[in-house]
């Protein structure tokens, strides 16, 4: 929220205690806290998150930036419409992988772990993995991406530990 307030010149208003607005029943799980902000904080919704069980993945090309989450996602929903059956969307950009739909990707290649250099967004759980040396940053574009043999999904709410993953056979063009 800092990054994003800095960048679009306004003050980043002061989060509420997020865990005392949790309703009953919502501490045993993983939620989704979504906080729509500009100058001051607009809206604060929950939701239980549950991992989306993928089996496919669709290589999409982009070319909008997409730096910073918005409420507005009608970029990456119309990409969405192209995924032919397919679980969810890669997105490429200039040929090179970036992001799904939802999150960041990091491929496996020799037991060691990479994610694109060039991601959508550079995504919180992206950074710490990389400040804690868990996963490294490579160049992966369409023809390199044989070259790994399998590929996770992380988010704020997804680390690699939570296994939503998949064997790059199941990335199609």
């Amino acid at each position: 929220m800092q990054e994003t307030a800095s960048y679009f010149n306004f003050t980043a208003p002061e989060l509420p205690d997020i865990e005392a607005l949790l309703t009953d029943g919502m501490h045993e799980s993983k939620v989704k806290c979504r906080v729509c902000y500009h100058n001051e904080i607009t809206s604060i919704e929950f939701e239980r998150y549950v991992p989306n069980n993928l089996k496919s993945l669709k290589l999409i090309n982009m070319f909008p930036d997409y730096s910073f989450k918005f409420s507005n996602r009608k970029a990456i929903d119309d990409l969405l419409k192209f995924r032919n059956g397919c679980d969810d969307i890669l997105i490429v950009r200039n040929g090179l992988i970036t992001d799904t739909s939802y999150s960041n990707v990091v491929f496996r290649k020799d037991n060691m772990y990479f994610t694109p250099n060039f991601p959508l967004l550079n995504g919180t759980k992206r950074q710490k993995l990389l400040e804690n040396k868990i996963i490294e940053e490579a160049v992966i574009n369409v023809e390199t991406i044989k070259q790994y043999d399998r590929v996770w999904l992380i988010n704020a709410l997804l680390d690699i530990e939570d296994d939503v993953s998949l064997s790059v056979e199941q990335i199609f063009e």
